[in-house]
């Protein structure tokens, strides 16, 4: 499956790094995670996967479980403590890196990419930078996946309180995500260094395929670096001082297919 991404610079030195979303591919994606204990378990018995494989099928299990109770907090009547733990949790949820959230998005059904972005970028410049995120996200999320883990323990011990176990909850949270970030960390970085990018050195910046055989090697490829003028005519419309405004990233993300909100974050993300 070939994931598109786009790489652009949101202000200053901030680069912001998305995949386009796909509706059909995450609705796909849930109907295969267990949706019981007893279908997890057969999942898990019956078959001869690896222990990285099970620690996936069950943390998937146990992200399907609190997405459902995190929906039925958002129903809560407002003032009420489920409202009130909702709120909490848009709390902690707005203080998760959007790195992150792009790495999540890399999964293992993933086998190629295509990168689009701004034609005044330097393509290696492009490569080297996704290669740098991938780099360090598999640093940091395998040290902060074996943290949380750690902790599930204990906090699971607040569970005798007469309150809801949030510490529980949020450690669970954050090992499942920091799982799959270090797996899209992983898998873009053996895409970025077991592959050549599709790059045609003697045609000139920004420039498009001039013939189907051109097209046809990039399609060949594993990492395709795909220029956009489109792209760099949103930026030059919107450029500002101090970044890219509300409106460019309205405007871009409404062209690309890609989350507002998770870029926005990278504007204010070292």
């Amino acid at each position: 499956m070939r994931a598109r991404l786009v790489v652009l610079p949101v202000k200053g030195r901030n680069w912001c790094f998305s995949r386009s979303i796909d509706p059909s591919l995450e609705e796909a994606a849930s109907s295969l995670t267990p949706s019981t204990l007893r279908h997890l378990w057969k999942k898990i018995s019956s078959s001869s996967n690896s222990s990285a494989k099970n620690v996936e099928l069950v943390l998937d299990f146990a992200s399907n479980k609190m997405n459902k109770a995190w929906m039925g907090l958002e129903k809560a009547p407002e003032g009420t403590i489920k409202n009130k733990l909702h709120g909490l949790g848009l709390k902690l949820l707005s203080r998760v890196k959007p790195s992150e959230i792009f790495l999540k998005s890399i999964s293992k059904e993933v086998s190629s990419v295509e990168i689009t972005y701004p034609s005044s970028l330097n393509a290696r410049l492009v490569r080297r930078r996704l290669r740098h995120i991938a780099m360090r996200g598999a640093a940091i999320h395998k040290k902060y996946f074996y943290g949380s883990v750690m902790l599930l323990p204990l906090s699971s011990a607040l569970a005798v309180l007469p309150l809801p176990n949030i510490p529980f909850f949020w450690f669970l949270f954050r090992s499942y995500s920091n799982w799959r970030a270090l797996q899209g960390s992983e898998k873009l970085l053996q895409l970025v260094s077991d592959c050549s990018y599709a790059e045609n050195p003697a045609a000139p910046k920004g420039s498009e395929p001039e013939s189907e055989e051109s097209n046809h090697s990039s399609q060949d490829s594993l990492w395709v670096l795909q220029p956009s003028k489109d792209l760099q005519e949103l930026l030059d419309k919107h450029a500002e001082e101090n970044g890219l405004n509300d409106t460019a990233i309205s405007d871009i993300c409404k062209t690309y297919s890609l989350n507002a909100t998770d870029v926005s974050k990278f504007r204010h993300s070292m």
